[in-house]
């Protein structure tokens, strides 16, 4: 496999392999010469005139879980992202699972275990930024099973929210799809808004 070296970084590409197609689109991107040689990637200047600068920043919480570009099989997704712009802070807290700080999942088999640390870890995510779940505005929950699965996931998140004590609690949407991880149950991602802090 050639895998080409980009900007000092292994790109994961293996480009003796590629289909007439990935060919076309990757020449479309430049990341390729119409001759099919690699390029590397010139960052374009933007006009920062245009338009308000918008500060975004990655979001870790290392102590309960790591990050996805970690583990043993790389995910390329930060963990969530702050973006600050006038005098509001989001955070836009991707997918996250019962996983633990060396990338692990725990907790399999164990729905409702898994449920807890889901919730455990998002809620270290948004503390490390300054947030917490009374500024959460959505959250969307992927169930693997949600006929099996949806009645005790309504009951956990009930309760955590009843001690907590939201009101009004964030919108929200259940969906039933195949997760990233055959071990994996559930997953929740969330996006919270308040003033900056």
């Amino acid at each position: 496999m050639t895998e080409w070296i980009g900007a000092g970084v292994d790109l994961l590409i293996d480009f003796d392999r590629l289909t007439e197609g990935e060919r076309e689109e990757l020449t479309q991107l430049g990341m390729l010469t119409p001759s099919g040689e690699f390029k590397e990637y010139v960052q374009i200047a933007v006009d920062r005139n245009r338009a308000p600068v918008i500060s975004r920043r990655a979001i870790t919480a290392p102590e309960v879980l790591n990050e996805a570009y970690h583990y043993d099989k790389p995910s390329s997704f930060s963990r969530g992202l702050r973006i600050d712009v006038g005098g509001y802070t989001a955070l836009f807290i991707s997918g996250t699972a019962s996983v633990d700080e060396n990338g692990k999942t725990v907790h399999v088999g164990d729905f409702g275990a898994q449920c807890w640390r889901t919730y455990r870890n998002i809620t270290a995510l948004l503390k490390s930024e300054g947030g917490c779940w009374h500024d959460v505005v959505k959250a969307t929950c992927y169930l693997r099973d949600i006929e099996r699965d949806y009645e005790q996931f309504n009951r956990i998140r009930t309760s955590f929210f009843k001690w907590l004590g939201l009101d009004p609690l964030p919108a929200s949407v259940g969906v039933q799809t195949r997760l990233c991880r055959e071990d994996l149950l559930v997953e929740i991602e969330a996006i919270a808004l308040f003033p900056k802090r």
